[in-house]
């Protein structure tokens, strides 16, 4: 079975840095894909970033270009999400996904993914 437990969540004070991590276990590291998602109160779930292994590729959400990026050590079976220039609009929980043999062809969207990790909760503060 996949796990994927996120961490590193906080309170930080705009324009600081936060950085998530999501270890992950049971994935075949080779081909997937892996993504950060947030959802903020009364919105729906957005898709931060996504990486497909298979296609080499990373999507941004506009909001979040030049200033998160997401990155993985399949040595220690973690993804990272490293959040710079915060601002109070990034305040949402936050998960990571996973599937096997992602590609973005079907989009950053919470619907390509089947595994999900349990939410850590950012708060920026103005």
């Amino acid at each position: 079975d996949v796990q994927l437990q996120a961490s590193g969540g906080g309170l930080v004070q705009a324009g600081g840095s936060l950085r998530l991590s999501c270890a992950v276990s049971g994935l075949i590291f080779d081909d997937y894909g892996i993504a950060w998602f947030r959802q903020a109160p009364g919105k729906e779930r957005e898709g931060v970033s996504c990486f497909s292994r298979g296609d080499a590729v990373t999507y941004y959400a506009d909001s979040v270009k030049g200033r998160f990026t997401i990155s993985s050590d399949n040595a220690k079976n973690t993804v990272y999400l490293q959040m710079n220039s915060l601002k109070p609009e990034d305040t949402a929980v936050y998960y990571c996904a996973a599937r096997t043999y992602f590609s973005l062809l079907a989009g950053c969207v919470a619907e390509s993914f089947d595994e999900w990790g349990q939410g850590t909760p950012v708060t920026v503060s103005s």
